[in-house]
């Protein structure tokens, strides 16, 4: 079978309310990095040809923040103007991709609050969609709390035939006993979307256009609608609100923390080392506990660092040791040993084998 092209979406639009906060929610930190770029990185596992993230009210805030930092996938940003919903969004999307390019392929969709989502699992949907030769095909989870989620309802013979909202499966007892729920996650074959999408109405309680109806509409229609079923529940999580954030960061700060140990970084106690995702480790770095490592951060190979230490934007040369100390953007030379209880100010330079007394501030070097 000839490999159809692949596009992607991710819908970024969502205002967030539930954030409470003047910062547009894609930028919303984890782990030093926007939330939207964890998203971006899901697509890493497929081959597409192009991709449009989908923005609201702040686009321009969220386009400058993101368009340098997306490096293995050139992303278009489209705006949805008004709010109207995901459903509405793909449409702006579709039409950014242009109607020549609506034959054969697919397109796979992504929602921009699951940063826990990985390329293996966006891989393996579109692999199952594609072979099925399907017109669409839902990622699925069966979680132990299904509040909130759209459940999946199956046809006879075993196809997925609709996603019922959850407030309409909270007060229908059958619809709330289905233990599918939807990731929110999608390919379509893009010869099919675009008249699906003009099909929907915003006939419900927020009146918005909802992608999860295109489901209906295509099985309505008899296309085929298959599902893959996600291994791991923690791909699921979306991000709604502060304590989701701080719940999904956690699992990141995990999955980090058991790559460097992998590859060579001693960690005392894990589970009290915040290490950014920017930040680059050596061999044989040993950290202690209560350390935290913040943006482009580099350790040098050999290198102690901790307990009870911050470094944002710093060097640490190769067997240097620090400990108790706060530093913003300053260098510590190899085989330097700093602190305890040392300050390093931005632009502080510490030279090769120096020996930094307790209680010191460097400042920066004239």
């Amino acid at each position: 079978m000839m490999q159809r092209s692949l596009s992607a979406v991710v819908l970024a639009a969502g205002q967030g309310a539930r954030m409470r906060s003047e910062r547009p929610k894609p930028l919303h930190l984890l782990c030093g990095r926007p939330m939207l770029l964890y998203v971006v990185d899901a697509l890493a596992g497929t081959k597409v040809d192009r991709a449009v993230v989908v923005v609201g009210s702040a686009a321009e805030r969220v386009t400058k923040r993101l368009q340098d930092d997306v490096g293995h996938l050139p992303i278009e940003f489209v705006e949805q103007g008004a709010p109207r919903g995901t459903g509405d969004a793909l449409a702006v999307a579709l039409a950014a991709l242009g109607d020549d390019d609506l034959g054969e392929g697919d397109i796979v969709v992504l929602p921009a609050d699951m940063p826990l989502l990985t390329p293996a699992s966006v891989a393996k949907l579109v692999g199952a969609h594609q072979a099925a030769d399907a017109a669409c095909t839902v990622l699925v989870v069966r979680p132990h709390d299904r509040a909130g989620r759209g459940r999946v309802m199956r046809a006879k013979d075993g196809t997925v035939a609709r996603i019922v909202d959850a407030a309409e499966a909270a007060e229908d007892r059958e619809l709330d006993a289905l233990d599918e729920v939807s990731a929110s996650v999608y390919c379509f074959r893009r010869g099919v979307l675009g008249a699906a999408l003009r099909r929907l109405t915003p006939d419900n309680a927020d009146h918005e256009y909802r992608l999860p109806d295109v489901v209906d509409v295509l099985h309505r229609a008899g296309y085929r609608v298959g599902s893959v079923e996600m291994e791991d529940l923690s791909e699921a999580a979306e991000v709604d609100d502060r304590l989701h954030l701080a719940l999904v960061e956690a699992e990141l700060r995990r999955r980090i923390n058991d790559r460097w140990l992998a590859a060579g970084v001693t960690m005392l106690d894990p589970a009290t080392c915040y290490i950014d995702a920017t930040v680059s480790l050596g061999r044989d770095v040993t950290l202690f506990p209560n350390t935290l490592l913040q943006g482009r951060t580099v350790i040098g190979e050999g290198a102690e660092v901790g307990p009870d230490t911050r470094l944002v934007d710093c060097m640490v040369g190769a067997g240097a040791r620090v400990e108790k100390t706060v530093g913003h953007d300053a260098e510590v030379g190899a085989g330097a040993e700093v602190g305890p209880f040392a300050c390093l100010k931005p632009g502080a330079q510490v030279p090769d084998s120096a020996r930094i007394e307790p209680f010191t501030t460097v400042e920066m070097s004239e």
